[in-house]
């Protein structure tokens, strides 16, 4: 089959890769109808994260089961499905708390490499989320979108405690944040305030709810937060970038006992332990359990009432992957969708 694969940093090709097979009884093969690029694949793209060799790239998904190991149940061939870039039980004293992600059997997707014609996922049944039916052409990337990106704001709202009453403040404009944008929206914030300097991604933002426009960045960021908010801070701030400036800007921007919630994949993050102190400020974060929420995004994206895909801005096929990470590195597009 085609798939993308990381040679190095910049460094992208799509080439000949093996079929995936059934290993364990619990496998799962999927036939991808759509996948896509993500912003921390840009980490190794642009050299912050190591390679160890030629890598197969990809951890979000959506698409048709082909085949399923014996001892799968609840996944059936035929079925349109989507799932985590975790694979997970589901049965574990974990995954039962909500913590799909840090399951005890856990399996990163992205050592299977998504971004290709088919997928192999280990632990189907406690993974994989099938749709009422195979879904409309255009819903596809929206159910895609639920399978990562969507699920990871809509935890850094859930972690936030958004909500009725709430001003909400969004660190980072990329598909997490717009979707953080989204999710605080539909969980009832009264006020959700967009970080960001682009145009088109303003516009989104508003589409999704974003009451308000934040352009600056840091301490003038922060300051602007405090000012919307009669010199508080918002109660609920969603970080959505992972850097060091993005970690604090959050903490500051939040009022005492405001609520951070933290989706951003940390890089060279060091919380100062004094300032953390006396901020009074609840942290709460990390990889989204995305299998926890799946079953209600599936539900609001089949009956149309939210739309997610529209971060897609540039489909292309497979086959110019190369092309859509330079868009996405290059910031000429928030997120990018192939068609294998």
């Amino acid at each position: 089959m085609r798939g993308a694969v990381m040679h190095a940093p910049g460094d992208v090709r799509v080439e000949e890769r093996g079929e995936p097979r059934i290993v364990e009884p619990t496998d799962a093969i999927l036939r991808m109808s759509a996948t896509c690029i993500c912003g921390s694949d840009l980490w190794p793209y642009r050299g912050v994260d190591a390679l160890d060799g030629p890598t197969p790239m990809g951890h979000e998904y959506a698409g048709i089961v082909e085949e399923v190991g014996s001892e799968v149940s609840t996944i059936k061939p035929g079925q349109f499905v989507i799932g985590s870039f975790f694979a997970s039980d589901n049965t574990c004293e974990i995954c039962r708390a909500g913590y799909q992600s840090s399951c005890v059997h856990r399996v990163g997707i992205g050592t299977e490499g998504s971004q290709a014609e088919r997928l192999r996922v280990p632990l189907a049944d406690g993974t994989l989320v099938a749709t009422p039916g195979v879904p409309a052409d255009d819903l596809v990337p929206s159910l895609l979108a639920a399978s990562d990106v969507l699920g990871t704001g809509w935890f850094g709202a859930v972690a936030a405690e958004a909500g009725p009453g709430k001003t909400v403040a969004v660190v980072g404009d990329g598909a997490v944040g717009l979707h953080g944008v989204l999710a605080a929206k539909q969980l009832g914030a009264e006020r959700i305030i967009a970080m960001s300097r682009h145009a088109s991604r303003q516009q989104l933002a508003r589409e999704y709810g974003a009451t308000d426009i934040v352009e600056e960045r840091g301490d003038d960021g922060v300051a602007a937060i405090k000012e919307l908010t009669n010199g508080l801070g918002a109660h609920s701030v969603i970080e959505a970038v992972g850097t060091q400036e993005s970690m604090m800007q959050a903490i500051r921007a939040t009022r005492p006992g405001g609520h951070v919630g933290f989706v951003g994949v940390a890089h060279g993050v060091e919380l100062p332990g004094e300032e953390l102190f006396f901020s009074h400020v609840h942290l709460h974060g990390g990889p989204a359990p995305v299998r926890r929420f799946l079953p209600e995004l599936i539900d609001l994206i089949w009956d149309r009432r939210i739309d997610p895909g529209k971060v897609f801005d540039l489909h292309l096929p497979l086959e110019q992957a190369a092309a859509g990470y330079q868009a996405m590195d290059e910031r000429e597009a928030i997120k990018v969708l192939l068609h294998p």
